[in-house]
């Protein structure tokens, strides 16, 4: 809870995130001899199912604006965070494993890495820092410092394939106009095919099929319901 007059995560003299330990600590328990049999039983393949379903669940919040159920949700994304890095600290460093201070660690290094305008040369290991005023700006720079992490930027590099169908075409759409490698689209009449067509070029536009289908299924079905409703009250 906030102090009263206080507008912020944290009241004054608290330190942001101290909650986050007990979080690791909860994670810790039930991972652990005696503690839940179930959570003892997954692993990074079991619980893909529930990562997608709690981002879906936290989407869902997001476009309610319901702040109590966004609260909620992040929560739970960030539990599978927790409990893929518990996963992950079971298996020897020298064999891949990492826990969640290496998970954090790394997202540390990498948002000071690519912010040079904000942290400076120091911090951002000798980057050339240069004025960002404008997301655009900051949008570029951040695609060159990845070239410059990778050694390469490739029309594919970081598109992940796991995402849904709609939003895939368009990522591919943006990365093909983006890097200027062309091909010829499917033109079968087949409903995937002409679906493909249509979210590829709206990626290659900029702009976003999978947000705008989404809303305009949710308004048919909240259509749906009133048609539902109606029916109803008539008989």
């Amino acid at each position: 809870m906030t102090a009263a007059g206080h507008h912020g995560p944290n009241a004054p003299g608290e330190v942001a995130g101290r909650r986050l330990l007990d979080a690791v600590a909860i994670m810790d328990r039930l991972r652990s001899p005696g503690g839940c049999p179930w959570d003892a039983e997954q692993d990074h393949q079991s619980l893909v199912r529930y990562l997608i379903e709690e981002c879906y669940e936290l989407v869902e919040a997001i476009e309610h604006s319901d702040r109590a159920a966004i609260r909620e949700e992040l929560g739970d994304v960030l539990l599978q965070v927790l409990f893929h890095a518990r996963i992950a600290a079971e298996t020897r460093q020298e064999d891949g494993g990492f826990d969640i201070d290496d998970v954090a660690g790394d997202l540390v290094d990498k948002l000071v890495r690519r912010h040079p305008h904000v942290f400076g040369v120091d911090e951002a290991a000798g980057v050339e820092v240069r004025p960002v005023t404008t997301a655009a700006d900051q949008q570029d720079r951040w695609d060159e410092l990845k070239k410059a992490e990778h050694g390469r930027s490739g029309v594919l590099d970081g598109v992940a394939f796991g995402q849904p169908a709609t939003a895939l075409a368009a990522k591919l759409g943006a990365r093909g106009a983006k890097f200027r490698v062309h091909v010829e689209l499917p033109t079968g009449d087949s409903p995937a095919e002409a679906l493909f067509r249509i979210a590829y070029s709206a990626g290659a536009r900029g702009e976003d099929p999978e947000s705008a289908l989404r809303a305009t299924a949710l308004a048919h079905a909240a259509a749906m319901g009133e048609a539902e409703q109606a029916l109803a009250e008539a008989e």
